[in-house]
């Protein structure tokens, strides 16, 4: 099926939002959109108590498209369905011209082609912006505004499966600490009156990484676990590098075991991880950022320990033990310090065994997303072929 093509220019009128600066920001008044809750419905607002001029006004079922930010997670377009509100820098309102085009299709229009922007955007490493010229000159398919309309709902159910499997994603994460706090209490008041206890108690072995290994990088071997790879308790191989490590008692020291405790030591502190059996067994190494700890198994498990680290009075104990001078960074003696109260063993291997079901579920609603995410792209891939 062919279809005229026009420019985004020729039917839309790009207006940018207001530069509103944190003095700016009120505890009422109008919501400012920005682009953190374009991404995230859950996203607290800011408000703009004063006076504001009708271009920066936003309406619901407004179309908007964030311009600027980190590719891959701010980049992208936008129909508004909250409140009354005004609108930041770096979003564009999208008047379109709807005698031609619906907001939701043009909506699919641009994301589709959110790649070619990005790599044409311009800024450095992690933030990039494109120019109005640039998203003016996108092109837009256009078919019958009744084709429009039935394509844009076809995509939108697909869409809103994806939303829904990613909500209940972000709600198995919730639940790990709302397991904790249900079986042991909070960690910083401790209403159960657990006995505390150093980390420095509990540790069997304790090393950190290894440094100067660039010259190991391979496409092919063993995982390099690096900060990024630490996170919320939890191993994260999305960015993983490979090394084929050198026969030497510092990658014998490295080496990681099934259920050693991961904390990074510099720069992002207090990330946790625990090692799983599976990355045990293909073998992992960890960089010098990050420190490896192997409990005492008898007397804590790591599970527990890294979840306790990971709450509320982990990280306020992270705060103040970090060393702020030229580089953030904790000793050995800093890690040793740690505290967390010590319920006994055997409810720690429940949260553990819980915890590990969990993650069982999470592996099963990441798969069915990954499907739809799939079928997803084939839709819009055929949608914009005019084969759907």
């Amino acid at each position: 099926m062919s279809w005229e093509t026009v420019t985004f220019g020729s039917i839309c009128n790009l207006v940018n939002g207001k530069a509103f600066k944190p003095s700016d920001w009120s505890t009422s008044g109008v919501p400012i959109i920005r682009i953190q809750n374009l991404n995230g419905a859950g996203k607290p607002f800011n408000f703009w108590a004063g006076s504001f001029e009708n271009q920066v006004l936003v309406k619901a079922g407004d179309l908007l498209l964030a311009w600027s930010g980190t590719p891959g997670t701010s980049f992208g377009s936008h129909i508004w369905y909250g409140p009354d509100s005004v609108l930041n820098q770096h979003i564009f309102r999208c008047d379109i011209d709807r005698k031609r085009v619906t907001p939701e299709w043009v909506k699919f229009a641009v994301n589709v082609q959110l790649d070619q922007l990005i790599q044409l955007s311009h800024g450095g490493v992690g933030l990039k912006h494109v120019t109005r010229r640039v998203v003016e000159e996108l092109k837009i398919p256009l078919p019958t505004l009744e084709e429009q309309k039935r394509i844009a709902e076809i995509l939108d159910r697909a869409e809103a499966l994806r939303a829904k499997r990613r909500a209940a994603l972000a709600q198995l994460d919730e639940l790990t600490q709302a397991i904790f706090i249900g079986m042991f209490g909070d960690p910083v008041k401790n209403p159960k009156n657990w006995d505390m206890t150093k980390l420095g108690e509990c540790i069997e072995f304790m090393t950190s990484g290894s440094r100067g290994w660039a010259k190991y990088y391979s496409d092919a071997g063993e995982k390099f676990i690096r900060i990024q790879n630490v996170k919320n308790g939890k191993l994260d191989f999305s960015d993983i590098q490979l090394v084929k490590p050198p026969k030497t008692a510092e990658s014998i020291r490295t080496k990681v075991k099934d259920g050693d405790l991961l904390i990074s030591i510099t720069a992002d502190l207090g990330r946790t991880a625990v090692v799983d059996d599976q990355t045990a067994l293909e073998g992992a190494y960890i960089n010098q950022h990050l420190a490896l700890i192997r409990l005492n198994k008898k007397i804590v498990d790591p599970v527990f320990v890294s979840q306790y680290l990971e709450s509320e009075g982990g990280k306020r104990q992270f705060s103040s033990l970090d060393q702020k001078g030229v580089k953030s960074g904790l000793n050995f003696e800093n890690v040793k310090s740690l505290e967390f109260y010590l319920p006994p063993l055997d409810m720690q291997k429940e949260f553990s065994l819980r915890i590990a079901t969990l993650e069982k579920l999470k592996v099963s609603h990441k798969a069915s997303l990954g499907e739809l995410d799939e079928l997803f792209a084939s839709l819009q891939y055929r949608a914009f072929r005019g084969e759907l």
